[in-house]
């Protein structure tokens, strides 16, 4: 079974120029260097013109040494950045082997398998690893087959594709294995032990993150909703100072709306506060005044500097401030936090040397409470002045009396710009920093878990998700299989409807080719949006691997999948693919429900009839749309004879449909 990839045209003396996205154009490296996917204890998919690559210096020859039996030795000249690549034809699965890299230095890759490689990705349900999963104990123990290999692609953003990632391949045994996705891992011990075959597992994996985070710029190209976040990418990758310059400016601006010129005055050593309040620090604001009171408040305090402290750099520090700050050393601003969420960090600032004058000085703090207590909460012993390096005999203690003045109040003050910075959310980040390096890595084909983060924008979903698989197959250039995961039940807050919502747009992709859903529906936790049985989970994608990808025979591999409806009279029958042997696990069959033309669905009676299920609803005489496990949290019990459950579906096109 050999692959084809754009990689496939090869020769016995040469190999295509080197990778166009080589992030190290322009640099030369001394000695011939490999990207981290490619190392010792690897899997090398089988069967297919594999593609290696690297860097060296520009113009050496490079030559790649296959050990497995009849293999053709490759050599390949770096390109004037010093980049190079070429494929190399595989065998049937076997090994352990060793390939020889050799140019001005020689790399050995040794315990080398040839066989079947995936790669795994998504969010946390994939990401959640071994030593959390249902009867983990027990299957770590157990997991010492050899022939598993595990690589785990470190988590990273970029607002470029990287060529190069973190992480190394290790054998699967108890000590590897608990950090693993269980996912994964339970999908390859399936392979395994059905090919007879070794098996490498690739998890790309970070929680709580959308799709679009894992898809090209290419890719989202077409999604207008996406335009802002690639923007930020490329002016991140041409020029990243100038964000921060219109950042500034934005602050600046900002301030200006609530520490007006003449309140700058209040942070200098001549000011006079006699006519202002005081407050103990370090502590919640307790002044009769400041009860309740969210917005910014004046803090100043008068303190000595010695002699022998003139010339020298200073160490200031307050403690944690609730919530934010900008703190002042004789007028001048020596350091702010900003942003949400730093209420419990502690302010620690360096007053320069150049500021240091003997005689009187104020430490002055603009603070700015967003909400409940404010002030300088922490402890005593945090709150103190000092030359760097110091010792505790040269503390100046800033715990005690302050003088306040009330400033803006919260609902006077506007919203405060923040940074426009790179995170896991950020359109292509992590497809950037996490698949791109893997990439031209040979892969048999992926699995994905995810879908929960973008559960609000189910209806985007169903283009978004599709344009992922074709992103990623487009830049492997081959139509690789792609099992997913359906979202498993949960309440999420009672947000009825959205999950149901996002379920329906994963339904909706099994129209891509080569693709297949592994239905959770039975082996969720509502009140857990982490279920710990990940066993069937890599079980479920394992069928549909092994009877589409490998073609192996007699595999039941889905659940009933909805085909149509017909109405007689009072009565919707619904038929179903992947339906012999259809049965109602535990008791009553339950989560369908009809509605008559009044849209208002009723709970459906539900009766087995062979490969279809009748249905009928008191006061509904013509019904005109069904529907089945449609709450956000149903566990409905359709099932067909291989124990597979039904997916969710519905048959209405009705927006954010709602029980009465």
């Amino acid at each position: 079974m050999r692959i084809t990839t754009r990689r496939s045209v090869r020769s016995a003396i040469g190999c295509a120029a080197a990778l166009a996205y080589a992030a190290f154009a322009g640099v030369a490296f001394a000695d011939v260097r490999l990207p981290a996917i490619l190392g010792s204890n690897m899997v090398v998919q089988a069967e297919t013109d594999a593609p290696f690559w690297g860097w060296a210096d520009p113009g050496e020859v490079v030559t790649v040494e296959p050990g497995w039996s009849g293999a053709e030795v490759v050599q390949v000249t770096a390109n004037d950045s010093g980049a190079w690549s070429c494929t190399i034809a595989t065998p049937e699965a076997g090994g352990p082997y060793t390939i020889g890299v050799r140019g001005d230095n020689t790399i050995e890759l040794t315990n080398v398998l040839v066989g079947e490689v995936w790669l795994a990705s998504g969010q946390s349900n994939m990401e959640w690893p071994m030593r959390s999963t249902k009867n983990a104990k027990a299957e770590i123990a157990g997991a010492t087959d050899s022939k598993i290999r595990l690589f785990l692609v470190q988590n990273a953003i970029a607002p470029s594709p990287q060529d190069d990632c973190k992480g190394r391949w290790v054998v699967c045994s108890p000590e590897t294995v608990p950090a693993f996705s269980a996912v994964a891992y339970f999908f390859g011990r399936d392979l395994r032990a059905a090919l007879d075959v070794p098996v490498g597992l690739i998890g790309a994996e970070w929680g709580g993150t959308p799709a679009e985070s894992w898809t090209s710029a290419e890719g989202l190209a077409r999604f207008p909703q996406f335009a802002a976040g690639l923007e930020l990418m490329r002016t991140l990758r041409e020029n990243p100072d100038a964000l921060e310059a219109q950042y500034q400016q934005e602050l600046a601006a900002w301030k200006a709306k609530y520490a007006k010129a003449e309140q700058m005055h209040w942070t200098k050593a001549g000011f006079d506060d006699s006519g202002w309040g005081t407050l103990e620090q370090p502590g919640n604001w307790s002044s009769p005044d400041l009860k309740g009171f969210d917005g910014t408040v004046w803090c100043r305090k008068t303190i000595e500097i010695p002699q022998a402290w003139v010339g020298r750099e200073l160490a200031l520090e307050l403690g944690p401030i609730d919530d934010q700050d900008e703190t002042f050393f004789n007028g001048v601003s020596v350091g702010e936090m900003r942003g949400v969420n730093q209420w419990n960090v502690a302010r620690r600032y360096t007053i320069p040397a150049k500021l240091v004058k003997a005689g009187p000085a104020v430490v002055a703090v603009s603070v700015i409470d967003t909400g409940g207590l404010g002030g300088m909460h922490g402890e005593a012993a945090q709150m103190f002045i000092a030359p760097r390096g110091h010792s505790e005999s040269d503390k100046v203690s800033l715990a005690g009396a302050w003088s306040y003045r009330k400033g803006a109040s919260a609902k006077d003050i506007p919203a405060q710009p923040q940074r426009r910075a790179m995170n896991a959310h950020t359109p292509s980040a992590l497809f950037n920093g996490m698949i791109a390096p893997v990439h031209p890595f040979a892969i048999r084909g992926a699995i994905w878990y995810q879908g929960e983060s973008n559960r609000s924008r189910a209806y985007e979903y169903r283009s978004l998700f599709a344009s992922m698989i074709e992103d990623w197959r487009r830049t492997w250039e081959y139509d690789f299989p792609f099992y997913y995961v359906q979202i498993a039940p949960y309440t999420y807050n009672g947000d009825s409807g959205q999950a149901a919502e996002l379920r329906e747009a994963q339904l909706m992709a099994l129209s891509l080719p080569n693709t297949g859903m592994a239905v959770t529906m039975d082996i969720g936790n509502p009140r857990d949006i982490h279920p710990r049985n990940k066993q069937d989970v890599g079980n479920r994608l394992a069928r549909w691997a092994l009877a589409k990808t490998y073609h192996q025979p007699d595999i039941v591999y889905s659940g009933p999948l909805y085909r149509d409806v017909t109405v007689s009279g009072s009565q919707a029958i619904v038929r179903f693919d992947h339906a012999e042997g259809l049965s109602a696990r535990g008791g009553l069959l339950k989560g369908f429900e009809i509605a008559g033309e009044d849209k208002v669905w009723r709970a459906a009676g539900a009766l087995i009839d062979g490969e279809t299920v009748v249905l009928s609803a008191y006061g509904i005489t013509k019904p005109v749309a069904v529907r089945y496990g449609w709450d956000d949290d149903d566990e409905p019990n359709l099932f067909n004879g291989e124990g597979l459950p039904a997916s969710p579906f519905r048959t209405d096109s009705w927006k954010r449909v709602t029980q009465p």
